[in-house]
């Protein structure tokens, strides 16, 4: 790519007073929750439900369970392309913060978090689609991914990141329904028992693209594991409040995004299987459309086509080809 080619980072708190800029991806998740009637008591009951995760996990020297806030950066990445000015949208992600009230300090969190993507949207709803219409047996297409692999690590990788992010990101997602996890000897105490799955998904795989790693634990009080996508050494490269701050925020979500699975009344045992259709399980009191959410990520895909992916395509094939860190 060219010597134009460049990185632009904006980022906004994520409150009760947060309203979606018109340049967010809208079927980002806190996007959906900020909209509508009830958006400022959902953000508030969100934050509130954070808040009181990460003080139950940050129990030492914490007696009444009150001695941090949680704050939460919505971070949006532009690309762009031919240092004319004119940037796409690339990534969103949060980045936390930890307010300490006992020493009246702010201690940095873990960036990632959640992960929102055009090009993504565009790979799994446009792409992969138009790949598999009228195909009896679903396969991926070659070099699936690939691009947005390498710009995601040529992001990681740039000195706009390291200028703004003083550690890799790591991503929190929830498990897949259709894969086996088994509960391992392993446990870490604030990451949990560690689960294995029986095999790669797509995601996995997609992610593996993008330089990152997975492994899947189970935090204490929680019922179902979480996967998390890292560079490096998940265990040893974060502190106890850092890799509190990133549970607490993306189990929070994971329970109004899916509480057949995160806010089920059973815990998970020894051999899981996540069950979306799962009736025993309790909702929050916070609105999500999860319908609305599906249905955009194909509108999205398709303005990442029109606009990203279509005009710059050789372009971008041609950097691809020869990317190389």
């Amino acid at each position: 790519m060219n010597k134009n080619f460049s990185f632009t980072i904006k980022s906004v708190c994520l409150d009760e007073n947060y309203h979606p800029s018109d340049n967010t991806r809208i079927t980002t998740n806190f996007a959906n929750l900020a909209r509508g009637d009830r958006r400022q008591q959902n953000l508030r009951n969100a934050l509130t439900m954070i808040n009181n995760s990460f003080n139950a996990l940050a129990y030492w020297d914490n007696p009444k369970c009150d001695r941090y806030t949680v704050e939460l950066e919505i971070v949006s990445v532009d690309i762009d392309i031919e240092g004319s000015g004119q940037a796409f949208p690339s990534i969103e992600v949060l980045k936390t913060n930890i307010f300490d009230h006992k020493i009246n300090e702010r201690i940095e969190g873990i960036v990632g978090n959640n992960f929102s993507s055009y090009v993504r949207d565009y790979d799994f709803s446009v792409l992969l689609g138009d790949h598999n219409r009228g195909k009896k047996q679903f396969s991926t297409p070659e070099n699936f991914g690939e691009l947005h692999g390498k710009l995601f690590k040529h992001f990681i990788n740039s000195t706009t990141y390291q200028k703004h992010f003083k550690k890799r990101p790591v991503i929190c997602l929830s498990v897949s329904d259709n894969k086996i996890y088994r509960r391992t000897d392993n446990q870490h105490p604030l990451l949990g028992f560690e689960y294995q799955a029986n095999e790669s998904s797509l995601t996995e795989q997609y992610f593996k693209k993008m330089g990152l790693n997975v492994r899947y634990f189970m935090p204490p009080k929680s019922v179902a594991p979480l996967a998390f996508y890292f560079f490096g050494d998940l265990l040893n490269d974060y502190s106890n409040l850092e890799l509190i701050s990133t549970i607490s925020t993306m189990e929070t979500f994971q329970k109004i995004y899916r509480p057949e699975i995160y806010n089920a009344n059973a815990v998970a045992g020894n051999i899981y299987q996540p069950n979306l259709h799962n009736q025993d399980h309790s909702l929050t009191q916070i609105v999500y459309d999860r319908e609305e959410r599906s249905r955009l990520s194909v509108k999205q895909g398709k303005f990442a086509e029109a606009h990203f992916i279509k005009p710059y395509q050789s372009l971008l094939e041609h950097w691809s080809t020869n990317y190389a860190l």
